[in-house]
């Protein structure tokens, strides 16, 4: 179910100093100062070309000078030529004494990106060395094919790897794109992370067909599989473009072995994305080495163990067969491309899956890094055509990449490119803060196992752009999240939208100083749980992210005090209609508005995430407390109320104590759900820091809660 975004943790609050505190749930760093940054961009454009003399022999000691390069026919200044010198270290290490050697095993540590070679700093780890990536696709390989691809790299690494490969060991199983193992020669380490890999994780998603060979599994007529298969395809595609794209911030060639048990496109549907991943790996300097991890297959014209029998009249015209072959080579087509457009070469309908590692291994030997800084600013997206030559040898025979495609700007952006960029940036790791990005996430109990997550999102109206659409302001947002369970690993729920926000000429005026917020909700059990949420400005392309942990308590078991929801500061009742404070819509908005626990009468609460109140204004405070309903005596007492009252302190000193407010729980409701309401008035307090606390007791049972935050007033 789709909800709402609001606060941080009550406990962060209670740990936090007031200025961080003011800060909590933004991207923006609370210590950082505003500074102006003079920004001058420069594309610099890699080559990495190898020279052969008419005998077939590399031609060593050339400089930059005995180069020339074009790019679109204009001459480019090289900046830089280096040597990478594979002869001197590509000796074999010693074999390893047997499969049955012990191996120290190591932390696995997964990793989202390559390590980069960090220039003036200490030697070039990457010099002089040949990157090779291990990239075993999980989803697309059944377990026993799965064996077969961890067997053929333990067997490389053992008997076949150089003293000049550096090895990487990548792993996609349909979450993300996991580095198991940075670029590394330490044979030992290496082996220790295909030790851990578990046969059969993943294999989930190995793509099925519904066609004459299909199996007949006597189920009811349904959704047809190819429509699954579409976007299993483009998630293995994808996933293959995030592996090339992390490779690409290295300059040295590098080749990915890429184990699948073949890739099969679906009509025209995959084309889009697999020109995107072709182009990625050509502008990253990535070759695709595609091994078929099935080895040498021998097909029944039925079918092969691991599914039924057809059970139809192919099985006896030979239709079920031919869609076996035909499904076969189709899936070998699409590794065939790949490697085709990239550079590499694919290994099919063999069983030493060694051997795609060592050809791989063996494509590269010495080579030239060339480097120089493109003439051609326009962020088109356009292919570039490279022309690399000899100055004073034109009989030599040059190997290097021909062209690449420019970087694109927002504007130039297809649909295709603007879904990509929300995917890669809710990849990062680190947030992108673009865009400011306040947050409070807050929780009410539903029942006795399910709680409502409000969540409100706020933008600081001034960093969006307006666009004039059919006579009136515009701002166009886009919205990702999701929510994972951090114990079980998996995605729980998301929101994805997509909202063009009309404003009238008072609202647009308003826009400089008031924020545009964003309600989303989600209903979760007790648990922890890991928000990763991504606003995109869609005139401007600018980003913001943000990401935290958050606790949903189990109140049931909530015995010493008295249970009670999050509790919600705020300075604001506004209109549901204010295009400023809200931006859900159709169904999704009526739903939400009927469990939260914010909107009553029309109007909604604002959550204020910064905690700051204007001593001019009234500071609302809301919470929910809970009296679970006991069975019904045979003579009913009367309910007994709850007391609530709140509390302002300043160093340490009571400023403000609002009268106790008597409320009795909910009779109908089996949590004895009782909502707290406070308006108070800040006039005659003077603007500084103050601790807010909230007292709830309950006479009857004779326990009590406490709630307190930080709060500041200004004038």
């Amino acid at each position: 179910m789709k909800t709402l975004l609001t606060t941080l943790t009550t406990l962060t609050l209670l740990t936090t100093s007031l200025v961080h505190a003011q800060q909590i749930g933004s991207n923006k760093n609370p210590d950082g100062t505003d500074t102006y940054t003079l920004s001058v961009k420069s594309q610099l454009v890699v080559e990495a070309v190898t020279v052969k003399d008419k005998q077939g022999k590399f031609i060593p000691n050339l400089t930059a000078k005995d180069f020339t390069i074009t790019e679109d026919g204009a001459p480019q200044v090289i900046k830089f030529a280096e040597h990478q010198d594979l002869a001197t270290t590509s000796d074999l290490l010693p074999a390893s004494k047997s499969e049955d050697e012990e191996i120290t095993l190591y932390k696995r540590l997964t990793r989202t990106q390559i390590t980069p070679a960090i220039v003036g700093v200490g030697p070039d780890r990457y010099k002089n060395h040949r990157l090779l990536a291990l990239y075993f696709d999980m989803t697309a390989m059944r377990p026993a094919d799965q064996l077969r691809a961890l067997t053929a790299a333990e067997t490389f690494l053992r008997t076949q790897m150089t003293t000049a490969d550096l090895v990487s060991i990548l792993r996609y199983q349909g979450g993300s794109v996991d580095i198991l193992q940075d670029f590394s020669a330490d044979r030992n380490k290496l082996l220790s992370i295909l030790t851990t890999m578990i046969v059969g994780e993943g294999q989930g998603s190995v793509e099925s067909v519904d066609d004459a060979s299909s199996a007949d599994t006597g189920a009811a007529f349904g959704q047809d599989d190819s429509e699954f298969n579409v976007f299993n395809t483009d998630r293995q595609l994808s996933a293959l473009q995030t592996a090339a794209k992390m490779l690409g911030q290295l300059n040295e060639k590098k080749s990915l072995i890429y184990f699948a048990s073949g890739l099969r496109l679906n009509g025209i549907d995959n084309q889009a994305q697999l020109h995107a991943t072709v182009d990625t790996a050509i502008k990253s300097g990535v070759s695709f080495w595609p091994v078929d991890a099935r080895g040498l297959v021998a097909m029944a014209p039925s079918g092969d163990p691991t599914q039924g029998s057809p059970g139809n009249a192919g099985v006896y015209s030979g239709t079920a067969a031919q869609a076996n072959t035909t499904n076969f080579q189709q899936s070998q087509d699409t590794l065939f491309a790949l490697a085709g457009d990239t550079g590499g070469k694919a290994l099919f309908d063999n069983n030493d899956l060694t051997r795609g590692i060592v050809q791989a291994q063996q494509s590269i030997s010495d080579y030239y890094l060339i480097g120089y800084y493109t003439t051609n600013t326009a962020q088109n997206g356009r292919f570039r055509k490279v022309n690399v030559t000899l100055a004073d040898n034109q009989a030599a025979t040059l190997d290097y990449r021909k062209g690449y495609y420019a970087d694109k700007q927002f504007t130039k952006f297809t649909t295709v490119d603007k879904e990509r960029q929300l995917e890669d940036a809710l990849m990062l790791d680190n947030p992108i803060t673009e865009l400011s990005i306040a947050m409070e996430i807050d929780h009410f109990q539903l029942n006795r196992a399910e709680y409502f997550v409000p969540i409100v999102v706020k933008i600081p109206g001034r960093e969006l752009a307006l666009a004039k659409r059919g006579g009136a302001e515009h701002t166009l947002i886009d919205f990702v999240g999701e929510i994972k369970d951090l114990v079980g690993g998996t995605t729980v729920s998301n929101v994805r939208d997509n909202v063009n926000i009309k404003l009238s000429d008072a609202t647009a005026a308003d826009l400089a100083h008031r924020p545009i917020e964003y309600d989303a909700g989600f209903t979760l059990l007790p648990g922890k749980y890991m928000i990763k949420f991504l606003a995109r400005d869609d005139e401007t392309g600018r980003i913001g992210t943000y990401q935290t942990t958050f606790v949903i308590p189990n109140l049931n078991k909530e015995l010493q005090r008295i249970p009670i929801s999050s509790v919600i500061l705020s300075s604001q009742r506004v209109d549901l209609k204010d295009a400023l404070f809200d931006v859900m819509r159709g169904k999704d908005k009526e739903k939400e508005v009927a469990v939260n626990p914010l909107v009553t009468e029309g109007k909604k609460l604002v959550p204020s995430v910064t905690r700051v109140f204007s001593t001019t204004c009234e500071m609302y405070v809301f919470l929910q407390a809970y009296k679970p309903q006991t069975p019904p005596a045979t003579s009913a007492p009367t309910p007994q109320p709850f007391f609530a009252f709140v509390t302002l302190y300043r160093n340490g000193a009571k400023a403000f104590e609002s009268s106790p407010t008597a409320v009795t729980a909910n009779a109908t409701s089996r949590l004895g759900t009782t909502p707290l309401n406070f308006n108070l008035g800040m006039n005659g307090l003077p603007p500084g820091e103050y601790d807010c606390q909230v007292t709830i007791l309950d006479p009857a049972t004779q326990k009590a809660n406490f709630w307190r935050a930080p709060v500041l007033l200004v004038q």
